[in-house]
């Protein structure tokens, strides 16, 4: 993997999904929408000085949003952030930086 660059794709895991629901609220609140269905499918990392979780989210059917998800290095403030979205998604859009 190239430093500073995105993974290949790879199929949500528990953990992802426990990212997803951790940045929920501040999506909600960033997008003034209530999500009943919030599932992980896939995501990318990217190791920057902490990690971005790049997490396509399925919010209803054939309804998905690309959220960026930055986790800082172990020992700094853990609190995920919310470091971007991107709205109107499909389920066959790629996974890119934003």
């Amino acid at each position: 993997m190239i430093p500073g660059g995105l993974t290949e794709a790879r199929s949500a895991t528990p953990e992802i999904q426990a990212i997803a629901d951790e940045i929920k609220p501040q999506l909600e609140e960033k997008t003034n929408a209530s999500y009943e269905e919030f599932e992980a499918i896939e995501y990318k990392t990217q190791v920057v000085a902490g990690t971005n979780y790049y997490i396509k989210i399925r919010v209803g059917d054939e309804q998905y949003i690309h959220v960026k998800v930055f986790r800082p290095l172990p020992g700094q403030n853990e609190d995920l952030v919310l470091s971007g979205y991107q709205m109107d998604k499909s389920k066959d859009d790629e996974l890119t930086g934003f």
